[in-house]
């Protein structure tokens, strides 16, 4: 068994729902357990196991996957021209989402003036949005965020031109 049969199995039996599958051939031994550790998060265990008796040739892993650069990545400015804008912040690590539901427009867009206290973005942690706001007045001149992805502590979020 290859590392393809073996990945569209793991595939196969998520999309099965079920709960356990074990599958034993003459050199092989697996069992995958899906199921929930916690609220909404699915964890899929595969165990491997190879039978004493016949020795098994090791399995090619496949290269990880590097991510294509995202094209405002192509368009970044000089440190010189950033210098002179303020950095907007992370103040808390959780989900960053431009708009306040999926079905309204986003809070700002590149060009979009701002005033201090108007709300930038929202920041799910542990199952909360909380509100960013801003701490200047000026005009917004770069996302540096994708909606709906990750963020940590103190990570840029915009780029304000103050003047």
């Amino acid at each position: 068994m290859d590392i393809k049969e073996i990945q569209s199995l793991i595939k196969f039996v998520a999309k099965s729902g079920a709960s356990e599958v074990k599958l034993e051939t003459d050199d092989i031994k697996i069992t995958i357990r899906t199921g929930t550790v916690g609220p909404g998060t699915d964890t899929t265990y595969v165990q491997q196991i190879p039978v004493p008796q016949t020795p098994m040739a090791p399995i090619p892993q496949a290269p990880p996957e590097t991510p294509a650069p995202s094209p405002e990545a192509n368009t970044s400015e000089t440190p010189e021209e950033d210098a002179k804008y303020i950095t907007i912040k992370s103040p808390i690590i959780g989900t960053f989402y431009r708009k306040p539901s999926p079905d309204k427009p986003a809070f700002v867009e590149v060009g979009s003036s701002i005033s201090k206290g108007d709300v930038l973005c929202v920041i799910e942690a542990m199952k909360l949005f909380n509100d960013i706001e801003s701490e200047v007045s000026g005009k917004i001149v770069k996302v540096l965020v994708e909606d709906s992805s990750p963020v940590e502590f103190d990570q840029p979020l915009f780029l304000v031109d103050p003047s």
